[in-house]
């Protein structure tokens, strides 16, 4: 049996989310670099948007398919990722840093007895073998390690690793039905923010802290989001305090966040926040302290009242949106 890297997808109500794609075209370019093949495996029920993993280079996809396994279920969804990877010769699986991720690969992990390494920022091949880089130390460092098991499993940060389109081709498309899956947890329900961005997966997002001085002066970000196409974010501060719900928390117990933007309003820049957004390829700070550590990761800054400087950005990108 061929050695394969597999590609863990993960599906949100039948569609697969923007980071198995990411996944998917990691699991290929390594595949290439180390000689072997790549498939992807997803499991659910009615799945809608197959086609697109052929921009990266995906030719085989298993859907290992149940009515009830459309929603997550950490005891069922092991069980048959773990089963398959045994049965299929899968030596590295590729699976999403996302909450379900999160949880999900390392109960694969046990199953299969494999190393795991989690919330990797970069994966490549040195001397044939994969060398993954991560942050240490609440993200104040990064350290390249290896893992030495013979069956390796990595969790990639969304939006860190951008999908890599190649020739498309057809994926061949095999469903397996689950017998009898193991049900003994699972989710019974998602209860979904109507029009609001996820920040774990949001290009931009906008975040506020408690220099907002209170949940009534929000409406700033969420006017400026807005004009963006931002996600709303906020500090642990703003959330323990009420003033946000905790799905839009940003930091070390919130998520964490790489968007192409991220503007920090009003936020002081503790280390618990910054472990959460510095791998943003922007940052953008606002607030009165000069001093204030979130200066010191920004790329553009601004020293000023947050409730003068957030009307006018808005009215100006307003401008030059029209």
């Amino acid at each position: 049996m061929a050695e394969k890297i597999l590609a863990v997808l993960e599906q949100r109500e039948g569609s697969l989310k923007k980071v198995s794609f990411e996944a998917a075209s990691v699991a290929v370019n390594i595949a290439n670099q180390l000689g072997l093949s790549a498939e992807a495996l997803v499991v659910g029920s009615e799945i809608n948007n197959f086609s697109e993993l052929s921009k990266f280079g995906i030719s085989k996809l298993t859907h290992l398919r149940h009515e009830q396994l459309n929603n997550y279920s950490p005891t069922a969804y092991s069980d048959v990722i773990a089963s398959y990877a045994n049965e299929n010769g899968a030596k590295v699986l590729i699976f999403p840093n996302t909450a379900m991720g999160v949880d999900l690969a390392p109960r694969v992990a046990v199953k299969l007895n494999s190393g795991i390494m989690m919330d990797c920022m970069k994966l490549e091949v040195k001397d044939n073998d994969i060398v993954a880089t991560r942050p240490v130390y609440a993200g104040k460092a990064l350290i390249d390690l290896k893992l030495k098991s013979e069956i390796k499993i990595f969790t990639i940060r969304p939006n860190v690793f951008k999908p890599q389109t190649v020739n498309s081709t057809s994926v061949d498309i095999e469903v397996r039905t689950v017998e009898n899956p193991n049900l003994k947890t699972r989710v019974t329900a998602f209860k979904k923010s109507e029009g609001k961005l996820d920040v774990a997966e949001a290009d931009i997002i906008v975040s506020g802290g408690r220099g907002m001085k209170g949940p009534e002066n929000f409406h700033l970000i969420e006017e400026l989001a807005e004009v963006l196409g931002a996600a709303v974010g906020a500090s642990r501060a703003v959330v323990d305090a009420g003033w946000r719900q905790h799905r839009e928390q940003v930091g070390q117990t919130g998520k964490t966040v790489s968007p192409s933007l991220y503007i920090a309003c009003g936020i002081s820049g503790a280390i618990q926040h910054l472990a959460g957004m510095s791998s943003s390829k922007y940052i953008v700070a606002i607030n009165k302290d000069k001093d204030a550590p979130i200066f010191n990761v920004a790329d553009y800054g601004i020293a000023g009242d947050v409730f003068e400087i957030l009307p006018a950005l808005t009215d100006e990108i307003k401008k030059l949106k029209s």
